[in-house]
């Protein structure tokens, strides 16, 4: 099995006795290992599957656009990389070209199923360089081999920054990212403060990392195509963590109350969080940071500045 390069793997009916396996298609060997539009079609043909908008599937069909892609995330040779949502294993293919070692973690049952035949098939002499976890990416606490130190993936667009935040507070060992999602997430991500897309991504983001789009994807590289496009986000974690004296946690939960009412000051907005409008203006003028102001206006420093007002106080008062 590991000597073909087929094109796809084909489903084996099982008899009374026999699992259901997978084994490659050979019909139409190619010498190029990534996958084209018939062979996607034909794999997914092969496996019985539809992509589905609940799960946010589009398979990518061009091999441009995955080597691409693996150039913009700056792959190298040393790299251990995991990737989200790797479907029919398009993307997989070429970061195994260029990385030394590829992690996937899939949620579906049939495509984590066939992905290692089709990396078998097609990539053989890079196979036991592969590894599969057959779990949803928001519940992954650890990975087989060595620590992951990029991230690359083409995110299902309902579940993009869910997943981006989870994977780069869970392995801090992962430098660099670059996720494909759709052109408005991307926007918003890689936001600055002042505009009007800023708002919690952008921050939550940015306290790990300098985000920066990274270019842009079209639809008809895509099967079946989306009706969004899509968008390219470069993360390149902080060489040393944010200063603060607050923590992860206490920092977001003002994110989230200062963008919960976007179109309040923050004196009003953040009136919830530090338990009335007077204690919020005592944090903001603390901070150095106008009452007047609202959030989008605001840097992540900004935000842990207000945070740690509020933690001092409730030290202070346990201390007292």
């Amino acid at each position: 099995m590991a000597a073909l390069r087929g094109t796809a793997a084909r489903v084996a009916e099982p008899g009374p006795e026999t699992p259901r396996t997978l084994v490659p298609v050979t019909s139409s060997p190619t010498p190029d290992a990534l996958l084209g539009p018939a062979d996607v079609r034909e794999l997914a043909a092969a496996l019985g599957v539809r992509p589905t908008k609940q799960r946010g599937q589009n398979f990518v069909i061009d091999a441009n656009t995955v080597r691409r892609i693996v150039r913009t995330a700056q792959v190298r040779p040393d790299d251990v990389v995991v990737e989200v949502g790797p479907g029919l294993g398009s993307l997989t293919l070429a970061l195994l070209e260029a990385a030394d070692r590829v992690t996937a973690v899939e949620i579906d049952d049939v495509l984590a199923g066939a992905l290692p035949a089709t990396v078998t098939a097609r990539m053989p002499e890079r196979a036991d360089r592969f590894a599969l976890v057959h779990s949803d990416a928001l519940h992954v606490t650890e990975l087989p081999g060595p620590a992951p130190t990029a991230l690359v993936a083409n995110l299902p667009y309902n579940v993009a920054v869910p997943v981006l935040l989870h994977m780069l507070d869970t392995f801090p060992t992962i430098e660099r990212t670059l996720v494909m999602v759709q052109a408005e997430v991307a926007d918003r991500l890689a936001a600055p403060p002042g505009s009007k897309v800023y708002g919690v991504p952008s921050v939550k983001a940015n306290w790990y990392a300098e985000v920066k789009r990274a270019g842009a994807i079209g639809r008809n590289v895509f099967w079946p195509a989306p009706n969004v496009d899509s968008g390219l986000v470069s993360l390149v974690r902080r060489s040393e963590p944010l200063k603060t004296a607050a923590s992860k946690r206490e920092v977001f939960a003002v994110v989230d109350a200062a963008f919960a009412q976007r179109r309040k000051t923050l004196r009003a907005a953040l009136s919830g969080w530090a338990g009335s409008a007077a204690a919020a203006e005592e944090a903001l003028v603390a901070a150095g940071v106008s009452p007047q102001a609202r959030g989008e206006s605001l840097t992540v420093e900004e935000f842990a500045r207000i945070a740690e007002h509020k933690a001092n106080r409730h030290q202070e008062k346990e201390t007292a």
